[in-house]
């Protein structure tokens, strides 16, 4: 978002104060908390198994497994809606593996998060989609939210103002501001190389 247009700006003593909240506040009802659970079977290591041979009187364990929940958190963008669903773009890592999802919308509470299930996935770009059945959001949360206004990354220049704003390591929603740092960054990772947009916010 291009914060002249959409934000105010002010300069006291050569210091620039960007106000971006006006952009926060339209962006906000889009942005979802996404929390998953992923059962974990993990096998005893090789010393536990030594120890309850001579120790613990049976043996070796080598069949004994434990198992344990994993969460993850990350944040969503509500991009669609259908007839049935409302349809969130995350990324891949807070998803994949997941047993059950829980999501979140902005100005809810915890228990008022809904369950969501996975509808596909791109491992190599991170990206992922999620879906939430209508019926199962209130109707005062449906007042609240709304499908996200998409931009045009093409237009994106160099030094305009970049905020995220997410659900960082399951605290909650909170903002960053910065600035785009590149565009047509190579990266490569897991033999694919992608062509991405640079930001310093954090």
């Amino acid at each position: 978002t291009n914060t002249q247009n959409d934000a105010n700006s002010s300069s006291k003593s050569g210091v620039t104060v960007t106000d971006v909240s006006s952009v926060v506040s339209s962006a906000m009802p889009s942005v979802v908390a996404i929390t998953s659970k992923t059962l974990v079977e993990s096998r005893n290591d090789y010393s536990q198994d030594i120890w309850e041979y001579y120790f613990g009187g049976g043996n070796s364990g080598n069949n004994k497994s434990n198992s344990y929940e994993e969460d993850a958190a990350g944040s969503g963008i509500i991009v669609d809606q259908t007839s049935t669903e409302l349809l969130i773009v995350t990324n891949n890592h807070v998803v994949e593996g997941a047993d059950s999802l829980k999501i979140q919308f902005a100005g809810t509470e915890s228990k008022d998060s809904v369950d969501g299930y996975i509808k596909g996935t791109d491992s190599t770009k991170d990206v992922a989609v999620v879906a939430v059945k209508l019926s199962d959001i209130s109707s005062d949360t449906m007042k609240t939210i709304k499908v996200a206004t998409v931009g045009d990354s093409d237009s994106i220049k160099v030094g305009d103002t970049a905020i995220a704003i997410g659900n960082a390591l399951g605290y909650g929603t909170s903002v960053t501001v910065g600035y785009i740092s590149a565009k047509e960054r190579e990266v490569s990772a897991e033999d694919v190389t992608m062509k991405l947009l640079q930001t310093d916010a954090a």
